[in-house]
């Protein structure tokens, strides 16, 4: 199964039905993509409820003042079956740079503004605009 990849279904999802808040299992790796689109201002809040393997985050979605969803796209780049890996100079810039590419670095999860910044390479998980 690909966690990341049933992630951002389900965001897609729940923007496309103009939900507030959109309830998945807990990973850690849902939990820092949360935080950087939380930090890019493509989410309003999340949170995490529970405990144990009952865990869940809780994510806000952001809507425009004409009921527009924040988020325009998801796409997964890297999936399970083929890996997308980028050196530092390779980093793409999604929508010229109007979008967010998240990768894996040995530095934490980043965006492609934060890798370029700090010369690190990793795999590409996803973008965003």
């Amino acid at each position: 199964m690909d966690t990341i990849a049933d992630f951002l279904t389900m965001l897609r999802n729940a923007l496309a039905a103009r939900h507030k808040e959109v309830t998945v299992k807990y990973t850690r790796m849902r939990y820092e993509l949360a935080r950087v689109l939380l930090e890019e201002g493509f989410i309003s809040n999340f949170r995490v409820d529970g405990e144990g393997i009952k865990r869940q985050l809780i994510i806000s979605l952001k809507y425009l003042d004409d009921g527009t969803p924040v988020i325009r796209g998801l796409e997964r780049v890297s999936k399970p079956g083929r890996r997308i890996y980028v050196g530092c100079d390779e980093v793409p810039r999604v929508m010229g740079g109007l979008g967010i590419a998240i990768l894996t670095t040995p530095a934490g999860i980043v965006t492609d503004r934060e890798a370029r910044n700090r010369r690190v390479g990793g795999e590409l998980i996803c973008k965003v605009w």
